[in-house]
């Protein structure tokens, strides 16, 4: 029984807790976060000196308009103390999907090696299904036509069998599930990007913070979910 017990723990890195806990994340995998003003003022000089941080995500926009209050900061001290970083739009299915892509377009200054442009869909609005997708499907082509990269989708689990399953498959996927155990999509889809729970306590943020987990190391990070402007992935693919 308590060579059981031992097995139990040693293969059990998501243990639940009562308490908010710092990210504890299997050794295979990259850890990092998503912020946004709700946050309030991060001191990410904090952040990455007392813990391991590979990538963060940051909002950026949402809906035709908004834009985070911190957004421009928190993109800013990201690249200055070298963490990983990447921008999401909050979308609103009863928004025009053109100018939802605009204003992302306008707000975020993408440089070499950011992580890919993130859609975040999690709400129907209470528009047709059909209208979410298709007002979402021009924002990605939007997006896409314009960085020559295909924007990573976040969405929680059932959100995304229930609405987005089938729908854009090509695309990678960021997905939402609180759980000790990796999710499996139940269309057979393999994730990215797991955000395994919500209640991470950090040096450096006063509130609790995302938990996200990317298996893999920092150059299959770099190599599958960063972003090159279209000239210079052409001369790497011509260097010899």
């Amino acid at each position: 029984m308590r060579f059981l017990a031992a097995l139990i723990l040693l293969f059990s890195p998501f243990r639940s807790s009562n308490n908010a806990t710092p990210l504890a994340l299997p050794s295979i995998g990259l850890q990092g976060v998503d912020v946004s003003h709700y946050q309030d003022k991060i001191d990410w000089d904090v952040v990455v000196a007392k813990q391991p941080i590979h990538f963060a995500f940051v909002k950026a926009t949402e809906n035709c308009d908004y834009t985070d209050s911190l957004f421009c900061q928190n993109w800013a001290d990201l690249r200055r103390v070298g963490v990983r970083r990447g921008a999401y739009h909050f979308f609103r299915a009863y928004g025009c999907g053109a100018e939802q892509a605009e204003h992302f377009l306008k707000t975020v200054d993408m440089q070499p090696g950011d992580l890919l442009p993130v859609l975040d869909i999690e709400r129907v609005d209470n528009v047709p299904v059909e209208t979410m997708l298709e007002e979402a499907r021009i924002w990605l082509q939007i997006v896409e036509s314009r960085l020559h990269c295909r924007p990573i989708i976040y969405s929680n689990q059932f959100f995304y069998e229930k609405y987005l399953a089938g729908q854009f498959e090509d695309y990678p996927l960021w997905v939402a599930r609180y759980t000790d155990i990796r999710p499996i999509l139940n269309t057979g889809k393999n994730w990215d990007i797991w955000q395994y729970g919500n209640d991470g306590c950090l040096d450096g943020i006063c509130r609790k913070v995302d938990k996200n987990v990317f298996y893999g190391t920092p150059e299959m990070l770099e190599q599958r979910l960063c972003w090159y402007p279209k000239t210079e992935i052409a001369a790497a693919a011509a260097a010899p």
